[in-house]
């Protein structure tokens, strides 16, 4: 009998998107039935540029952003209290989701979707709940708690979304640096962060530098600043961002940018798990555009840790400041030397990476 599984990705930024379309096509090919839910319509055309067709859950849950994608706290704390407690919202999906359990033998939550989190603590659903998070947005969640005041209360709420994720059948949590582990327990595998393969064959074109900004950048003054300090450097650039198909140059969704990462001088993007993997992998030096998301500075920092090649850029609403501070850090990086050229080598990383995230889904 194939596999049931019903897998949940946010459509917060496209990191749980990419990786959602990377793990379906494979579990596809290993003869799983999977169905796809996301949370908003701008996810669910993204996935259809992956071949990926998806419902739309609800769209009421969402982490909230202005347009350099520093993370608004409390207009994200005001979204998720009134997805959680007022009527039609979250229970009106627990009861959506409830119907498709009966038919899948797995529901994958990723990443920390409530109505999950909560039917991951109930007997019977419980079973078949199995989280996946990258290691920094757990540390995230747990610390928007601890700053709600009064300060009780917040100790209440990481005390019981904590409950939650480890009530669960299982847990996956990802981070960019992690080694595949095959000696972890099933109730919390740890993995590296998926990355897309490359495709070396049909990529000839090498690019300057291979921008990804996620939808939350919106701001064309950044957008324009960035294009402007990468072409002082020297380089072309290959531009990808929903949030500024209205700007010339850039694409909204590009189905191959990891393909053109890999064969890239350099890397632009913000700090997420999906942009450091590929740089990991790839073994290519990274722009990192900083801004005030918890998640991506904790990224950032271990990225210095590890020794990843990298700058770090930040937007502070200075256009010229922000070109000079890109056109340095692009003059700096491409000094670095190039390794694996083609990508052939990262390819066979990535690879086991898929690999691995299947093997664990399908124990489970």
């Amino acid at each position: 009998m194939k596999p049931r599984i019903l897998y949940l990705a946010t459509a917060d930024a496209r990191g749980h998107l990419m990786r959602a379309q990377l793990l379906v096509h494979a579990l596809r090919k290993v003869g799983a039935h999977v169905e796809v839910l996301t949370t908003s319509d701008q996810g669910q055309r993204f996935l259809q540029s992956f071949g990926i067709d998806s419902e739309v859950l609800s769209p009421h849950y969402a982490v909230q952003f202005d347009s350099g994608q520093n993370m608004l706290r409390k207009a994200t704390n005001s979204n998720v209290a009134h997805y959680v407690f007022r009527p039609g919202r979250m229970l009106r999906d627990i009861i959506r989701l409830r119907r498709k359990l009966h038919d899948v033998d797995l529901l994958i939550n990723d990443s920390f979707h409530p109505a999950l989190l909560f039917m991951g603590t109930l007997p019977g659903w419980r079973r078949k709940v199995v989280h996946v998070y990258g290691a920094s947005l757990k540390v995230a969640l747990i610390n928007n708690f601890e700053g709600m005041w009064p300060r009780v209360f917040g100790q209440i709420f990481g005390w019981i979304v904590g409950r939650q994720i480890d009530a669960a059948r299982s847990c996956i949590e990802h981070d960019f640096a992690y080694d595949i582990d095959d000696t972890a327990a099933p109730a919390l595998f740890r993995l590296p962060t998926p990355v897309a393969l490359a495709d070396v064959q049909s990529t000839p074109h090498r690019d300057g530098a291979a921008v990804y900004l996620n939808p939350h950048f919106s701001d064309p003054r950044l957008a324009e600043a960035l294009d402007a300090g990468i072409a002082d450097a020297g380089l072309s650039a290959h531009l990808v961002g929903e949030g500024y198909t209205h700007l010339r140059g850039w694409l909204g969704v590009d189905p191959n940018w990891a393909s053109r990462a890999a064969r890239a001088q350099l890397i632009v993007s913000a700090p997420g798990m999906a942009a450091l993997s590929i740089a990991r992998i790839y073994q290519r030096p990274i722009i990192l555009v900083l801004t005030d998301q918890p998640e991506q500075a904790t990224n950032a920092a271990r990225a210095a840790r590890l020794g990843l090649v990298h700058r770090v850029v930040t937007w502070r609403g200075d256009t010229a400041d922000f070109r000079l501070q890109v056109a340095h850090a692009a003059a700096e990086l491409t000094l670095t030397p190039m390794f694996d050229p083609d990508g052939s080598a990262g390819n066979a990383c990535a690879q086991a990476r898929i690999d691995a995230w299947v093997s664990r889904l399908l124990t489970l």
